[in-house]
């Protein structure tokens, strides 16, 4: 069964001019450009972002202007290997993926081995949400009821923990059929079933925090798994939990210029994220700016952090769903340093953020939203042949183990299943380190064997990539650049002392126009 298209906006779409979509291998030496000239709506920024970052590559960098009802972006990508796209499916594939007239797109296997296409949507499966107070062995409880109940498999599930919330998904299908699950009454049981253990952990005092929602396939508002995830957090209000973020002073010492400056000395470059005296979090905390550009009527948010993968979806994803429309924004990295600058005005009214309550609650949704994904303590990553009660048996292993998972992230792939934990000492509330040694080993004790293990508790600057060799049941690791995030621009001529001071509160602005402005004169020929 394919994903459900509204009638009414197909013939829509048969009157709007259709997109100009360029994949481009000769200009840049290093990444492959994906050049798209569009009709603008709003959210069409986001459904760029996550066709790219879906199919597991890397944008190094992005130039996004829009004028009136039309749309002009330049995505800067790599696969994680640090290879430009030259596979004619893969390319197909995107060109018809930014089309939203193409609706059958085919399957094509990413660099990560992950397989993506029309043919394996979210929205064929049956969804649970749930949204609750973060509380140790919770997701392994859930598992643990959904295997006894003997009728239902869980295809994959995602959990992500933020200030003591925790929001997770899983897609379920009939054990018997491997279809979905259509049944009301069976779609009220499991949804009862869960309540009575978040009702366990909670009780009745609880209940405002929490919630349960399961929903059958092609369900109304039906989103993408991570920006469901992303929804799902914000509407909990995690955003509102700890103190305010930390303000992003442009003219400061630890401002854009200075750590632009900072980044073509190599201090960036250099930072090891080993030491305890610059863990990730420390050396590098995501920090925002919002300020008001009145003659063009743009708010200005500046967004300075550690590059990662999936950057750019999470602050897009962000401003989207908050109902901004972003009418020009620049993205670059410099070393671990990732620096954004989005020009926006709320969608409703086309205004901007003249309140300082509105731009406090923007400034902690954005770092909320980058923080999320941030990974915390030790990483797990399992392997093994898929068999009934997997997801439950290994987070139970994990849970008697004393230790409390901070990101979860399972999948089947042919007929392995995959998951990524990151775990943390339950007894701690700091987040005490874990023995590698000691969770590698129970795992191995109480599968049985037939397990492919991951365990370590270091944080290298990037993770190395893992791709499964289905035919040996042998991983292999595959290192690719320095950065899987947005890549060092070493192209990027600094501006005069005082051009920076004239203008400081848009420092990636005249880069951003002389972009544009190329981009506009000339479609086919950007060079960066």
């Amino acid at each position: 069964m394919g994903p459900y298209f509204d009638p009414d906006f197909d013939g829509q779409l048969e009157r709007i001019p259709p997109p100009r979509v360029c994949v481009d291998n000769d200009t840049c030496e290093d990444c492959t450009l994906v050049k798209v000239d569009s009709a603008n709506r709003h959210g069409i920024l986001l459904e760029m972002v996550q066709v790219l970052t879906d199919l597991d590559l890397i944008i190094s960098k992005s130039y996004i202007s829009s004028d009136v009802g039309w749309l002009m972006d330049v995505f800067h990508v790599t696969d994680q290997l640090g290879n430009k796209i030259i596979d004619k499916a893969l390319i197909q594939y995107i060109e018809q993926s930014l089309d939203a007239r193409k609706k059958e797109k085919g399957e094509v296997i990413t660099c990560l081995g992950n397989m993506v296409g029309s043919g394996l949507l979210a929205s064929e499966y049956t969804m649970l949400e749930v949204t609750a107070t973060d509380e140790p062995g919770l997701l392994s409880e859930i598992a643990a009821v959904l295997t006894e109940l003997h009728r239902y498999k869980i295809i994959s599930c995602r959990a992500w923990t933020h200030n003591s919330h925790v929001a997770i998904i899983m897609y379920l299908v009939d054990e018997a059929t491997g279809k979905p699950i259509l049944d009301p009454d069976s779609l009220a049981h499991i949804e009862e079933q869960v309540e009575v253990v978040l009702g366990a952990h909670f009780g009745e005092e609880e209940t405002r925090r929490r919630r349960v929602k399961v929903s059958g396939p092609l369900a109304e508002g039906r989103v993408h798994t991570e920006r469901r995830l992303h929804q799902l957090m914000h509407e909990d209000r995690d955003y509102e939990a700890g103190p305010p973020p930390v303000q992003l002073e442009l003219g400061g010492q630890f401002g854009t210029r200075a750590a632009l400056i900072q980044a073509r000395k190599g201090w960036l470059s250099s930072l090891s994220l080993n030491s305890p005296l610059q863990s990730p979090s420390a050396a590098m905390q995501a920090q925002v700016s919002i300020d008001r550009w009145i003659d063009r009527g743009y708010s200005v948010v500046n967004v300075r952090s550690m590059d990662r993968p999936k950057l750019l979806f999470d602050t897009v994803c962000t401003l989207t769903d908050m109902q901004y429309v972003v009418f020009h924004a620049a993205v670059s990295s410099h070393g671990l340093l990732a620096i954004q600058e989005y020009y926006i005005r709320h969608k409703d009214d086309n205004t901007i953020l003249d309140k300082e309550a509105e731009r406090q609650r923007v400034t902690r949704c954005l770092v909320a939203a980058i923080e999320r994904r941030v990974s915390h303590g030790l990483r797990v990553v399992v392997s093994t042949r898929n068999r009934r009660g997997l997801l439950a048996e290994v987070t139970r292993i994990l849970r008697e183990s004393g230790l409390s998972l901070t990101r979860a992230e399972c999948a089947l792939r042919g007929e392995r299943a995959i998951g990524t934990f990151f775990v943390m000492d339950a007894s701690s509330t700091g987040g005490g380190e874990v023995d590698p040694k000691r969770v590698e080993a129970a795992l191995r004790d109480e599968m049985n064997g037939g397990i492919q293990l991951d365990v370590s508790n270091t944080h290298p600057r990037w993770s190395p990539i893992k791709m499964i060799n289905h035919g040996n049941d042998q991983p292999v690791v595959a290192k690719g650049r320095s950065s899987i995030g947005f890549f060092t621009d070493s192209s990027t001529s600094s501006t005069s002392s005082d051009q920076e001071d004239e203008r400081p509160r848009f420092s990636l602005g005249s880069l951003l126009w002389s972009h544009i402005e190329r981009f506009s004169s000339n479609f086919g020929s950007i060079r960066s």
